[in-house]
């Protein structure tokens, strides 16, 4: 049991770089409506109406302001602190297998994990805007929103396959930089 908290732990930080309320928002409302997820004290706050109506406002927010050149960039700025954060609420509130170890921990790994992922989509998505002149900036923010998704639910509902997600993004990367460091032919 204790390393698939783990495994979920990891899918729903990495998913919080990409977005941080698509897996507040999964998660508050599943730990609400089901027996799928308990969140223990102080975490068991995200099931609140008020704190899930405010997910809701702010996901609503970062949807529309991700999906149009230069606001998102501004959005990236501002979420840099966000994202980083949720990732470090997310991985902490689900890793409470963790018991035996300072609290601080599962904070931090989470914050990596959710920063690394966030520094990752906002460096590409300048060089997304500039080679599509804008038009690349909705469609990528949307691809971004369907994996934030498929990655919270996978994490909750079958986190060994996040093993699988994290094998193919970490292939995706090297491919990115391996393709960027080749000299150009002649």
């Amino acid at each position: 049991m204790g390393i698939t908290q783990i495994l979920t732990a990891f899918g729903l930080s990495a998913s919080a770089g990409l977005n941080a309320y698509i897996p507040l928002l999964i998660i508050a409302l599943t730990a609400r409506f089901t027996d799928w997820v308990k969140l223990s004290a102080p975490f068991d706050l995200l099931t609140n109406e008020w704190v899930i109506g405010v997910i809701v406002v702010l996901l609503l927010i970062e949807t529309l302001a991700d999906k149009f050149p230069v606001v998102d960039h501004i959005n990236d700025v501002v979420q840099t602190f966000v994202r980083p954060t949720a990732g470090a609420i997310l991985f902490a509130a689900n890793a409470n297998v963790l018991r035996d170890v300072n609290p601080l921990i599962p904070l931090v790994a989470g914050l990596i994990v959710a920063g690394s992922v966030h520094a990752t989509k906002a460096t590409a998505r300048p060089v997304v805007n500039v080679a599509t002149a804008g038009l690349g900036a909705p469609v990528v923010s949307v691809i971004e929103d369907v994996i934030s998704v498929l990655t919270s639910l996978t994490a909750i509902f079958a986190p060994a396959l996040i093993l699988v997600f994290v094998a193919l993004f970490v292939f995706v990367v090297v491919k990115l930089l391996a393709r960027r460091r080749r000299p150009a032919a002649s």
